[in-house]
């Protein structure tokens, strides 16, 4: 026993010490990168001028951030990004900076509703505000804001008319993007809002699951159906490569909200519909881990990525690895999630100094030969929330581990 003991305990150590070198050899490190994220969020915000000008985009030969001002569908997502930096680190002077970004798009609430976009411009900002402040004033601008959203409900549909502008394209549209909206609808109905908004997102969701869903679980940019009788007319694209091929980020955009639709519901088809879509979404995605724009481009291998569908997926499959019963089946998408947000902080997709996102290689409207591999700012979000989930999980996991040892 005198001579094993010293020698279990070497071979222990010498496993241990493989062990952590070949974690370090990993080199990513969620609360690493977040650190790193806040410090730059900080200094690209100081260089930011005025507080109704947002974010958007980086355009080709440019380092610092397009803005737009807040009625843009893009204008929720960098007070959003402002609001997960603070999370990351309870810096005060980011809170008030997030406040300050946050401000302008209280008009959102109380004005018209132009299109499905008011749950990314307000649950974004005021949403992730309220959540981490509780202030008062922020649950009415948000209980508002779903009122105002409601508006474009259609009782004949079932379903938000998405693009009131492209009616005379798509007769009532109903987008996939649209189910990332309904988030803000079920908060309101359980604090304080009607049981109405319940009852619209539940609809909508299910509206979207029977006629944007296809039968290989690729999904429809568009539905259009008939505004007096609901019927469905045909579902088509508008920023896909065509009517039937997988547009990326609509792909990411259905793992992600039907997950939500059956957290908040319990219906066991959202579920399955999440799973579904984000198991083809994973079985169709390249070599290098990260998808391009569409994945049926005829172009590929030499079409553009696009690092923001990547980031939505990770957020969607923390999601749904939260929803899961299955140990098998959540390992996979916790193991997915983080290889596509590790991917994400490597070199070639991470900004470093190149300029003042976080991120490169987001496409955001190829058909309109709109924002093509450039850094735009919803891919910004989506990365801090993906690595905000994985921090947390970590620290979850770590905290059972000590609990059992």
């Amino acid at each position: 026993m005198r001579i094993r003991l010293p020698l279990i305990l070497f071979v222990s150590l010498l496993i241990s010490s493989c062990a952590s070198e070949k974690k370090e050899d990993l080199g990513f490190s969620p609360s690493k990168v977040l650190h790193e994220n806040v410090l730059k969020i900080k200094t690209t915000e100081k260089a930011l001028g005025d507080v109704d000008q947002f974010p958007r985009n980086i355009p080709n030969g440019q380092t610092t951030w397009a803005t737009v001002d807040v009625q843009d569908w893009c204008s929720g997502f960098w007070p959003g990004v402002l609001w997960y930096a603070f999370e990351a680190s309870g810096d005060e002077y980011v809170k008030e900076e997030a406040e300050k970004f946050t401000a302008p798009l209280k008009t959102i609430a109380y004005s018209s509703a132009r299109n499905h976009d008011i749950g990314f411009m307000v649950y974004l900002s005021y949403g992730n505000g309220y959540r981490l402040t509780g202030n008062p004033e922020y649950k009415e601008v948000l209980l508002s804001a779903a009122d105002t959203l409601a508006t474009l409900y259609n009782p004949n549909v079932g379903s938000i008319l998405s693009w009131p502008s492209q009616v005379n394209k798509f007769r009532h549209n109903t987008i996939i993007d649209n189910m990332m909206n309904l988030e803000l609808l079920f908060w309101a109905a359980k604090n304080g809002g009607s049981q109405d908004l319940y009852d619209i997102a539940e609809s909508h969701a299910n509206v979207t699951m029977k006629n944007l869903v296809r039968p290989d679980s690729a999904i429809y940019h568009v539905g259009s159906f008939d505004e007096v009788t609901g019927e469905f007319i045909e579902g088509k694209t508008h920023q896909g490569y065509a009517d039937e091929s997988m547009w990326a980020r609509g792909q990411t955009w259905g793992i992600y909200g039907f997950a939500v639709a059956y957290r908040e519901t319990g219906r066991k088809d959202f579920l399955d519909t999440s799973i579904k879509v984000a198991d083809h979404f994973l079985n169709r995605l390249p070599e290098d881990g990260i998808p391009y724009w569409d994945f049926d481009d005829p172009k590929i291998p030499n079409a553009p990525k696009d690092a923001s569908a990547a980031a939505v997926a990770a957020c969607g499959l923390l999601e749904l690895s939260g929803l899961v019963e299955d140990k098998g089946l959540k390992n996979k998408y916790i193991d997915a999630a983080t290889k596509l947000v590790t991917i994400l902080s490597s070199d070639k997709y991470y900004s470093g100094d190149a300029n003042q996102a976080l991120l490169l290689h987001s496409t955001g409207h190829y058909p309109k030969n709109s924002e093509i591999d450039i850094p735009i700012v919803y891919a910004d979000y989506y990365y801090m929330e993906a690595l905000l989930r994985l921090k947390k999980l970590n620290e979850t996991q770590e905290s059972k581990a000590v609990a059992k040892s």
